[in-house]
C-alpha cells in the first residue's frame, strides 16, 4: 500500500472516531447536551446521568463500534494487522479530539474497547472483564477505566507477543490515564461520582 492510501485510511478513521454519539443520542431523545452537566464529558457514563438508559446504551454501542469499524475496515481493505491497529488508534484519537467538537471529545474508554475488539476478541474480553470486576466492587466507572488502561498493554503482550502492538495499546492507555486525571483527583478526595449517579454528580 502506498503512503497516500495509508494516510487516507488514517484520516478516514480519525473522522469516523470524531462522530460524537453522545451528542447524537442526546438530541434524538431530546436530552440536554451531555457537556452541560455531570462531568461535561460526551460519553456513555455521563449520558447515563440524564436518567435515560437507552440513550446511554446507544452512546456506548456507537462509541465502541467506531473503534471496531476502523480496525475491521482497514483489514478488509487489505492493510496489515499493525496498520489496522494504527487505524484504530486514529479513531480513538478522533474520539478524544473530535473534529466536530472543536477538537474536544470524550475520554475514549468505549472506543478503546472497540479498537481492542477489532485487534483481538480475546484481548477485548479480558480487558472488559477487568473493567467489570473493578466497576462491580468499586462502583466507580473511572476507577474501572484506569485499571483496564493499566492492564491493557500487559494483557496485549501476553496474548499477542507483538511489541509493536503493545506500543499502540500503550499509547491509548497513556491517553486514557491522562484523560482521567481529574477523576483521579476526585477519587483521592472522595468526591468522584459513582455509577448510576444522577446528573448533579461530578463523576466521569
Amino acid at each position: 500500500m502506498s503512503f497516500v492510501f495509508i494516510l487516507l485510511l488514517f484520516l478516514g478513521a480519525y473522522v469516523l472516531g470524531s462522530i460524537p454519539f453522545a451528542i447524537i443520542a442526546s438530541r434524538l431523545f431530546r436530552l440536554k447536551d451531555p457537556r452541560s452537566y455531570g462531568s461535561s464529558n460526551p460519553g456513555a457514563t455521563n449520558v447515563l446521568r440524564s436518567g435515560n438508559k437507552t440513550a446511554a446504551a446507544l452512546t456506548l454501542v456507537g462509541d465502541c463500534l467506531k473503534g471496531w469499524l476502523a480496525v475491521w475496515a482497514a483489514g478488509e481493505l487489505g492493510f496489515g494487522p499493525l496498520t489496522a491497529a494504527l487505524a484504530g488508534l486514529a479513531a480513538f484519537l478522533g474520539h478524544v479530539f473530535s473534529l466536530f467538537l472543536r477538537f474536544k471529545g470524550g475520554k475514549g474508554v468505549a472506543t478503546a474497547l472497540g479498537v481492542l475488539t477489532g485487534i483481538s476478541l480475546w484481548l477485548a474480553l479480558a480487558i472488559l472483564g477487568i473493567w467489570l470486576l473493578v466497576a462491580l466492587f468499586s462502583r466507580y466507572s473511572s476507577a474501572a477505566a484506569l485499571a483496564a488502561a493499566i492492564a491493557a498493554p500487559f494483557v496485549t503482550g501476553l496474548i499477542s507477543g507483538n511489541m509493536a502492538l503493545v506500543l499502540i495499546v500503550l499509547l491509548m492507555s497513556i491517553m486514557l490515564i491522562w484523560r482521567h486525571s481529574a477523576n483521579l483527583k476526585r477519587l483521592f478526595a472522595g468526591k468522584e461520582g459513582r455509577i448510576g449517579a444522577k446528573k448533579s454528580a461530578a463523576g466521569k
